[in-house]
Formats: structure tokens, sequence, C-alpha cells
């Protein structure tokens, strides 16, 4: 169900603070047009860290809408609560995606023992197809490959596969084999995204793909069709723009990158987060005219 480039879009709001709707219809289009395989609402880079349960799936309803089955829609539905996490799959489900895209309980830090039976509750509580998100990073608890392999084989057809952000390369060859062949590998790492392929994943949540859509769905095919050569000379195209993406808190930089390829798009972000500073915006300037985005 999912492979290639995938953005995890970003939210736009209005400058009173609400979900600019008709701002997220233009960039659902533009996704789909530009070659986008598929695509995530309401993830880290959409801010749903401060969106209402609300706001949150109604976004996912309004990118369900928009998209009209044109692609997959991979809804963001984690939570440190295991039964919050079951109310979100199952808000996902009513929203019409086709999938949940969960991270293990953060902030709690549950041992393995508790991440798996986390994710039992919630296979148990739905038919929705989930894609696991390993990003200790920010979560602080890693799901070892080892429980990934016991997740995957306690509920086929439930947990599907992963995007890793670990940046631990070795991981895809763990887990394709605890997991099997047919667990689907997405790299959580614009950066590294060439390199994890090459490993076997097969392809990207990208926050780059929020304003180089068809860069980095050219990339992915490229690589799909076993073009090593174009799909290098696209990655070194990109990579300053991946680079770029993180010289300030995300979403601040993806935001701001936006804003200079379509300068009517709302640029608003809600606090915590706040707008990309000096560096951050000659950054991403530079990597814009770098890779001909404009």
């Amino acid at each position: 169900m999912f492979s290639g480039s995938i953005p995890a879009l970003v939210t736009p709001f209005t400058a009173d603070g609400a979900v600019a709707e008709a701002a997220y219809r233009e960039l659902v289009d533009w996704q789909i047009d530009q070659g986008s395989a598929g695509l995530v609402p309401c993830g880290t880079t959409g801010e749903a860290a401060t969106l209402s349960a609300e706001e949150h799936f109604g976004a996912v309803r309004i990118c369900v809408d928009q998209a009209r089955g044109r692609v997959p829609i991979l809804a963001g539905a984690g939570s440190n609560d295991t039964r919050v996490a079951i109310q979100n799959v199952g808000w996902a489900k009513e929203a019409g995606a086709d999938a949940a895209l969960m991270v293990p309980p953060y902030y709690n830090r549950p041992s393995q023992e508790g991440i798996f039976r986390h994710f039992e509750a919630v296979a148990r509580a739905t038919p929705l197809p989930i894609i696991l998100y390993n990003v200790p990073g920010r979560t602080v608890t890693d799901i070892l490959p080892a429980t990934m392999a016991r997740i995957a084989a306690a509920f086929p057809g439930i947990f599907i596969g992963v995007k890793d952000a670990t940046g631990q390369l070795a991981r895809v060859t763990e887990q394709r084999s605890g997991c099997g062949a047919g667990f689907v590998q997405l790299s959580g790492n614009d950066e590294t995204a060439l390199a994890f392929n090459a490993m076997g994943g097969v392809g990207c949540i990208s926050v780059t793909a929020n304003v180089a859509p068809r860069l980095c769905a050219d990339f992915q095919a490229a690589w799909a069709a076993g073009d090593a050569v174009g799909a290098l000379a696209l990655h070194d195209r990109l990579y300053p723009l991946h680079v770029a993406m993180f010289t300030d808190a995300s979403p601040g930089p993806i935001k701001y990158a936006l804003g200079r390829v379509m300068p009517q798009w709302p640029t608003h972000l809600r606090l915590p987060m706040t707008e990309a500073g000096e560096a951050s915006r000659a950054a991403v300037d530079a990597a814009l005219a770098g890779a001909g985005v404009s």
C-alpha cells in the first residue's frame, strides 16, 4: 500500500490559529499532482501535538476528502496513553484513512514488554492497518528489532510496516530478517533515504517532499526503476535541502520554505513551535536555489 515519496504534510494555520482548510486542500492537490505516492496528515511535521482531537481528525478527514482515493492516506494516530491510542485509530478509520501511523508510548518510557502490550491492545481493538513509527530521538522509546518482529508476527495484516527514524541503517536488514520481506520499511529521514533503500527500504515519509514533491517523487521512482545513477544525482541535488529542513526546530524551516515557493500560502505555526531563525532561513534559501525549486 505504501512506497515511494510520501510527504509528512504540514498543517496550515490562519493568522488567528485555526486550521486553514482551503490551503490544506490546495497542498493535497499539489502533492498528488507532483507525484507523491501517499500522504501523511497530522504527524510530527503536521504539528499534531498542538492539535485538539477534533482538529486532528478533522484535518485527516479534509485530506481524505480532497485526495479522493488517488493516493493512500496514512493518518498520524499515536499516543502515550493506550486507551487514547485505541480511540485515535478508531477516529482515523472513521475519517477514512487507509492506515494509521503510530509511535510507541512517549514520556512514559515503557519496557519492551510494555511496548508490545500497548500495540497488542491497539491491534485487538481495530482492523485498520498500522505503520509503526520508531523515532527515539523524539519519543525516547525505541522499538527494538526483536520487539518489532514480535509485534509483526503476532498481528500480521495489522502491523504492516515501519517508518524508521532511528538513523541506524543496519536496522533495515535486522527488521527484514525478523519481520519478513513483505514488511514495508520507509525511511523517516530524507538525508539517508538513498542508503535506506539500498538496504531494502521502499520509500520515505518525507519532510522535504512538502516543498519539493516532484524531485522527491522522481528520486524514489529512479531507485525503484533500478536507476541508481539517476537516484544518486537527485539525492545530491536534494541533500542540502534535506539538511536545511532541520537547521531550526521543525516544522519552522519547511513552513518558511513553502512560503518562499508559494508566497500566498499561510506559514503560521502554533506555540511552542516558532518561525525559523535568520541562519536557518538563509540555509533554506540557498538550498532551494541549489535544488532549482521555485
